[in-house]
């Protein structure tokens, strides 16, 4: 009896090296959403009509492109690449879908024409990254300067899309919730284009061999090779993916403002970048969500918005704003890494 008195309970089983491992891997997207919704309380303390449906309503729609363009650099990050043209490349893939419009081709016909002219640039860049063995920083940056500068020989100025044109519904709203006076909940097609690009892009890294061969290369790329995955093919299908949704993002954007110009896209694939890493996706690649990298651009939409609602601070200061959150981010990140060194 005194024995089974004194017997020792059983302790809670301590937390698994796995378990730490993937809560600390997980610690730059949780700051990401904590900084997101500190934006969230900080606007509505300080302008009002934040927590509100017309407001969550623009600030997807206006953030639709550049999650689209954060998707596509999510796939090439994991996989420890950099995509830097994609700004440039939308410059292009949007004049040329304004100038198919406006020469009378079908809008079912401009609008894949569209992406498939980003295509074409994410194919090349992936060829020359895998077959040619140029470093992703390089080969992205040639298809950066070349795409600029077949936009600015397309044109010099602005190129507009009529206001009725068929181009443009993509940015009809539709109404979900009719709020009192203008506090509606609106969503546009581009919108959904977005949420399902999103949402075929978490199944596909999740779920099929093609996403984890993408995690596997970021982990360690010749380890991946050596267990037989095809290394090859799936490095240049991130670039394409990525060249697909930058001329996706296109079509988005332009259906929105209805104007194309050279100099549309200048520094979006910046941004793109720092959404992605904002999200918590590792630069180093393996590790990495597409849901961080949504919520990543999410930081900066709101962060536009509330400069534009504070009206004294300067455009210019997003930049620099942008700037020091993604420096805190990088930084985050080499504290993770060297953390996970340690417990290794």
């Amino acid at each position: 009896m005194s024995a089974i008195l004194t017997r020792p309970r059983p302790q809670a089983a301590a937390p698994s090296r796995r378990q730490r491992g993937s809560v600390l891997d997980a610690l730059p997207t949780i700051a990401s959403v904590a900084i997101l919704l500190l934006m969230f309380v900080y606007g509505e303390m300080a302008y009002g009509k934040i927590f509100q449906a017309n407001t969550i309503s623009n600030l997807f729609i206006n953030s639709s492109y550049l999650i689209i363009l954060a998707v596509g650099m999510t796939f090439v990050i994991l996989t420890g690449g950099i995509d830097l043209s994609v700004g440039a490349v939308i410059a292009v893939s949007s004049l040329s879908g304004v100038f198919l419009v406006n020469a009378g081709v079908p809008v079912l016909i401009a609008v894949p024409a569209t992406i498939l002219i980003g295509s074409l640039f994410g194919l090349v860049s992936g060829v020359l990254v895998q077959y040619f063995n140029v470093q992703p920083f390089i080969a992205t940056l040639a298809m950066m300067f070349l795409a600029r500068g077949i936009a600015s020989i397309m044109a010099t100025t602005p190129v507009r899309l009529d206001d009725d044109s068929a181009f443009r519904a993509l940015a009809t709203p539709i109404k979900l919730i009719d709020g009192p006076k203008t506090n509606d909940l609106v969503v546009t097609p581009s919108v959904l284009i977005m949420i399902v690009v999103v949402i075929v892009a978490v199944l596909v890294l999740k779920r099929t061999r093609f996403g984890r061969t993408v995690y596997a290369i970021g982990g360690a790329e010749n380890s991946a090779g050596l267990m037989g995955l095809p290394v090859a093919r799936t490095k240049l299908w991130v670039y394409l993916i990525s060249g697909t949704l930058a001329g996706l993002a296109a079509v988005v954007y332009t259906a929105r403002t209805g104007i194309a110009q050279n100099v549309t896209g200048v520094g979006w694939e910046l941004d793109a970048i720092a959404a992605v890493v904002i999200g918590g996706t590792m630069l180093t690649g393996g590790y990495g969500f597409v849901l961080g990298s949504v919520v990543g651009a999410l930081v900066i939409g709101m962060m536009t918005l509330l400069i534009t609602r504070d009206g004294t601070v300067p455009p210019e200061a997003t930049t620099i704003i942008t700037g020091g959150i993604l420096l805190a981010f990088v930084l985050l990140q080499r504290v993770v890494l060297l953390r996970k060194k340690k417990k290794a």
